[in-house]
């Protein structure tokens, strides 16, 4: 009874560094950008005639956030306030990012971008294929 508690215990001890690993690794800081950035997750989906990129941007509002599409480079930018940051609100913890983020994404050519939409905290780009 004993090994299989042991085991147990080292199997979450196991996933939750996993799980800390896999946050460093999406919300790491981008050393390449013109500003210290935070680097949001992002997901590719391809059909026949069309790919959606979804951008994972929690507590960031639609009117913060700049698209760039030139060429094959797909560029998303803006910034994450602090929610509290009016308030006389002292922080305890803090681990989802904020402050001025960026993505930079490498599209295949003859793309066109024609639709983008902000819902659940995710932005919804759907490129056509030309």
């Amino acid at each position: 009874m004993r090994d299989i508690e042991d085991w147990m215990w080292a199997e979450a001890l196991e996933m939750l560094g996993r799980a800390e690993r896999m946050q460093r690794q999406f919300f790491q800081p981008n050393r390449r950008a013109r500003r210290a950035v935070w680097v949001p997750p992002l997901d590719v989906y391809e059909s026949d005639d069309e790919i959606l990129v979804a951008i994972a941007l929690p507590g960031v509002t639609p009117d913060s956030v700049r698209v760039q599409h030139e060429g094959r480079l797909l560029l998303v930018e803006g910034v994450r306030h602090i929610p509290v940051a009016q308030r006389n609100t002292a922080i305890h913890r803090m681990e989802i990012p904020h402050g001025w983020f960026e993505r930079t994404l490498q599209l295949p050519k003859g793309l066109h971008l024609e639709h983008q939409e902000f819902t659940g905290g995710c932005l919804y780009l759907s490129f056509r294929k030309v």
